[in-house]
């Protein structure tokens, strides 16, 4: 239902791809039926249907969306004025059917904005995302509507309903009530004008960072240019230089995907503090494409919602219907960790120091942020014997996705098959045909689109663009996609990729299987439909089984020779498990404790720069790295609302897999078949149908303990150990999973 996904910005509700939310909605009497576009008809093709790609244009999706509006207010109505005494049928039911041609439309709308993007597009999307917003508040501010949800929710415990229709009612009722159901006129106006602004300021936010990823490159001019790197690199910053018609020996984009490698090896210490500064400075260079002022203004009109909607501030009303409940909580976690990470930052910097002075450096020479992973990589090599270049040579693309099929087969039954009979929105894409291994039956598609381009967002996501579903009878299969962005060598070559990006691909695979699992009734409950701190879980804990002899000895096979990785490598891998976990965790935390304390400052007028700086000066921030996010391009948070006062919930999702895994460790190891079925049953098929702190204590038989984090990390115990969350009771709703965006550990969402 497309307001679930307009409500899912607020943590509200969920659907499976965010549509930017949204001026009014269109008051000609369009139908999806008049207006005849391969948007706004039902899919059709095999495998129940796909998207159709091939016959998209950018032109039609102005028209489609207003159609699909009109339709869907049409449906609303009929609900809303129903003469009928309200039912879980007549009205929770029938608000799971309606929207579907809008859903549709905004399931490829969003594909293009984050996949396809270009000025056509933007064009688009600014002017389309207010109007959805104040479609989206139409029907949540339809007082006859609410009084039906509130009726069918006030009786939901003695009119006979499943437990599931149950859990739905509770989490469409309590999200209308955040989203202002109860308001006086005058307030729901005013919240209307709120989500309107926000929705037009997200856009131009997310744009300017995509225009700054667009437009800014480093040209690397000569071979002396290209020293230290390594041939994979060389040969990817060739292909980018070639695919943008430079004359140059290679061109470094402004991605993480080619930035981070850049700084990990190239010898030439003002590019790496060129390619620094333009990714670090996105988003904050002055000029048509600064976000500054979009902070400080996103940042009062949330707060004047908060208030609006009965919230002392936003990260109030986000962290309401989470597992941690409130902001304390989520800051007592981080704080919890902070300190340790802090300390070994200081440490992994001592060691660099002594090697840089070793190799000749002045005694006054000062590790800075454009230094850290270069020196960091090398004190890998030094302390462990272990290279990274070393270790990608057994890691190629298409090996590692091989290995996340067959472990897919092992955990979950399911198998891979390719397929060529749909239409695909990009010729890198490819897709899949998922099936239970038991029964031959499909379970779903997995779209993949793995490598870097233009107007494309930079991370990786998870996509659902088909909701698993069982209404009326009718069995729903799910269509799921998972995005990368890889950088493309040599043509005919493989890819190969860091260890670093494998747990990446695993995470997101992760992501992927939570919702190809999904066995529930109703659509607005399946899958990735969890809250915001509870859904990355299944993809954290999904990363371990990259390591895993089974899969290294299967498919991490070296690019020439074919041979596994040998067993002394993994070892040394293994050795070095902890090493510079103070600071992957360190600039995590600090994205995570500006986001939080940016929206605990309440309505306070906030100067995004100095409110940085000062901020992480307070905390003691270590000069030698930056946040993983600055505030200016920090999409997770003003690009939508999102992960707006929720960055936190990567560390808190880190907490629950890490004594998720250790109940495979304490079993029968990796592949236990009885600990596997419990997390298959009670973490990844159940969607949103039951609390998740119910389902990780039916799966792990007590609440999560932050130990195991800690352990792995290699940090020390600072407190007794404790409940990493209490596992309070929540209101789960649903979150949207597109906008994923960037990982605990390195991860490059």
């Amino acid at each position: 239902m497309p307001v679930l996904t307009m409500l899912a910005g607020l943590g509200l509700a969920g659907a499976a791809l965010s549509a930017q939310a949204q001026p009014s909605a269109p008051s000609a009497p369009v139908t999806a039926a008049a207006v005849p576009m391969p948007l706004l008809q039902p899919w059709s093709g095999p495998h129940g249907g796909v998207p159709p790609f091939d016959q998209v244009k950018v032109a039609d999706f102005k028209p489609a969306l207003e159609a699909g509006m009109v339709e869907n207010l049409a449906d609303i109505a009929r609900i809303a004025n129903d003469p009928a005494a309200p039912t879980f049928e007549n009205t929770i039911a029938a608000m799971e059917r309606s929207g579907r041609t809008l859903d549709r439309v905004e399931t490829v709308y969003g594909i293009w904005g984050t996949s396809l993007n270009d000025a056509k597009f933007a064009a688009v999307q600014a002017e389309m995302a207010p109007k959805m917003a104040a479609f989206s508040d139409q029907i949540t501010q339809n007082a006859a509507l609410f009084k039906r949800i509130e009726a069918v929710y006030n009786s939901m415990t003695t009119s006979g309903l499943t437990p599931e229709q149950q859990r739905l009612t509770e989490v469409r009722y309590k999200a209308f009530v955040r989203a202002g159901a109860k308001l006086d006129a005058p307030a729901k106006a005013r919240l209307s004008a709120i989500n309107q602004q926000l929705a037009g300021l997200f856009n131009n936010f997310s744009q300017n960072v995509l225009a700054d990823e667009a437009d800014q490159t480093l040209v690397l001019k000569t071979e002396q240019d290209l020293s230290g790197l390594p041939t994979s690199l060389r040969d990817g910053a060739k292909a980018a230089a070639d695919s943008r018609k430079v004359a140059a020996a290679g061109v470094i984009t402004n991605t993480r995907s080619s930035v981070d490698p850049f700084l990990t090896y190239s010898d030439q210490r003002p590019l790496r503090e060129k390619a620094w500064r333009m990714f670090t400075n996105r988003g904050d260079n002055g000029g048509a494409h600064d976000n500054n002022a979009l902070i400080t203004q996103i940042l009062q009109l949330r707060a004047e919602r908060a208030k609006l909607l009965g919230y002392k501030t936003h990260a109030h009303l986000r962290l309401d219907n989470t597992m941690a409940k409130t902001p304390e909580a989520a800051m007592e976690l981080m704080e919890q960790v902070w300190k340790p990470a802090v300390a070994r930052v200081h440490e992994e910097v001592a060691d660099m120091l002594a090697l840089a002075k070793k190799e000749g450096a002045p005694a006054d020479f000062k590790i800075e942020p454009w230094d850290y992973n270069y020196y960091a990589e090398k004190v890998r090599k030094e302390r462990y014997d272990l290279d990274q270049n070393e270790v990608k040579q057994y890691l190629q693309l298409d090996k590692m996705r091989e290995g996340m099929f067959w472990m897919a087969g092992e955990l979950f039954n399911f198998t891979f098959q390719p397929v060529t009979d749909v239409p695909v929105f990009h010729p890198d894409v490819r897709v899949w045909q998922v099936n239970d291994k038991t029964t031959g039956q499909q379970v779903g598609l997995w779209y993949f689109d793995p490598y870097a381009r233009p107007g494309k967002k930079s991370g990786a996501w998870m996509n659902a663009y088909r909701r698993q579903e069982r209404m009326d009878g009718q069995a729903v299969t799910t269509i799921v996609s998972n995005n990368s962005n890889f950088v493309k060598g040599k043509a005919g070559e493989p890819v190969l990729i860091s260890w670093t990006d494998a747990t990446t691909l695993f995470h997101e695979f992760g992501h992927a299987l939570h919702g190809l699992s999904s066995n529930v009734t109703y659509g607005g409950l399946s899958g990735t439909s969890v809250v915001r701190d509870y859904v990355e879980f299944p993809s954290q804990v999904l990363e371990n089984w990259l390591a895993t002899p089974e899969v290294l000895n299967r498919f991490a096979l070296h690019y020439q020779t074919g041979k596994p990785i040998p067993q002394v490598l993994v070892d040394r891998i293994n050795k070095a498990s902890t090493f510079n976990e103070g600071y992957a965790t360190t600039e995590f935390l600090a994205s995570a404790l500006i986001d939080m304390k940016l929206h605990l400052a309440g309505d306070q007028k906030i100067d995004p720069d100095k409110f940085e700086r000062e901020t992480l000066a307070q905390l003691g921030m270590p000069s030698e790295l930056v946040m993983r996010h600055r505030t200016p391009q920090f999409n997770h948070v003003f690009a939508s609302d999102g992960y707006s006062a929720g960055y936190y919930s990567y560390l808190w999702s880190v907490v629950l897999a890490a004594d998720a895994f250790s109940a495979f460790t304490e079993a029968g190891g990796a592949y236990d078949k009885q600990v596997g079925e419990r997390l298959r049953q009670n973490v990844f098929r159940v969607g949103n149908t039951i609390d998740p702190a119910a389902g990780y204590r039916a799966f792990r038989g007590r609440d999560p303990k932050i130990d195991a984090l800690m352990q792995q990390r290699g940090f020390p115990m600072t407190t007794a150990p404790a409940a990493a969350a209490p596992a309070a009771k929540m209101e789960a709703a649903p979150v949207d999973q597109g906008k994923t965006k960037v990982k605990m550990r390195n991860k490059r969402k």
